[in-house]
């Protein structure tokens, strides 16, 4: 697990309580492991047996740490911690905090940033920054595309497990919106795959042939693909140099807004 580094004593910032720090230290190691004992947190941590030992006693005396029954040296996370885990999710909304992260992606590159959902076989389209440019993309909040043509809806249909997927696909050939657009299921379903294994979704002309768009996935704290942020620019903007600039700016701000709602990348 990497660890923040925290300052004390600044000028500008108050001071933070080490024993405060510590302790939530503590409780962030189980976030990788379901159960500890006392020697395992202190050779984590690198510290004295003392003070992880007083550390444990007043989390377990909250109920933050409970022992693991017939393991009174093991602990494991408490009750306290799945209430407040609740009380934080169920306060997070979703455009809300997109709308805070889109702003600074489109103000990043100065391009169109879309974040939408998945609703049956298209995508709606929750918040919408604009580019500054005169020729730029005409969308709008609300509006209602076919998933299969555009970016934020390939994304979103490649993280539908088989049976929803087939779902969205049992009506034979797919309506066009352009002569790029993927009408045919099996080369659609070849296309989702490329797209789950890079993770990033890319709008060839497919919805409209004067602009380009790439797409990452938007994750909730479970893990789960919620939403899809885009960035969409015209074709006489769109060269293999800014695409390439693009898509680690729509991955980046897919991620921030993935952590926004709860998500925590697993360490590779």
């Amino acid at each position: 697990m990497t660890r923040v580094q925290h300052f004390e004593g600044t000028i500008d910032m108050p001071r933070v309580v080490p024993a405060v720090i510590r302790a939530l230290d503590v409780l962030e190691l189980f976030l990788d492991n379901p159960q500890l004992s006392a020697r395992q947190v202190m050779e984590r941590l690198d510290l004295p047996r003392t003070t992880v030992h007083e550390l444990l006693v007043t989390l377990e005396a909250r109920s933050y740490l409970i022992s693991v029954p017939g393991q009174p040296v093991q602990y494991r996370l408490g009750m306290p911690l799945f209430q407040l885990g609740t009380a934080f999710a169920g306060r997070l909304d979703l455009v809300r905090e997109a709308q805070c992260v889109a702003r600074d992606v489109a103000a990043a590159c100065d391009e169109a940033v879309h974040v939408a959902v998945l609703d049956g076989a298209d995508v709606i389209y929750l918040v919408k920054f604009d580019s500054t440019h005169p020729v730029r993309m005409v969308s709008a909040v609300g509006r209602r595309l076919p998933a299969h043509c555009t970016a934020v809806g390939k994304v979103l249909l490649s993280s539908l497990d088989q049976a929803a997927l087939d779902t969205v696909l049992t009506k034979g050939s797919l309506p066009g919106m352009t002569p790029a657009s993927i009408t045919d299921p099996d080369r659609l379903r070849a296309h989702l795959d490329r797209v789950r294994a890079e993770s990033v979704a890319v709008d060839v002309g497919e919805s409209d042939t004067a602009m380009r768009c790439v797409a990452a996935a938007i994750r909730d704290h479970s893990g789960a693909t919620i939403a899809a942020m885009s960035l969409s620019a015209p074709i006489i903007r769109w060269t293999p140099q800014v695409q390439v600039k693009w898509t680690g700016l729509v991955r980046e701000g897919a991620a921030a807004l993935s952590a926004r709602m709860g998500y925590r990348a697993q360490p590779r």
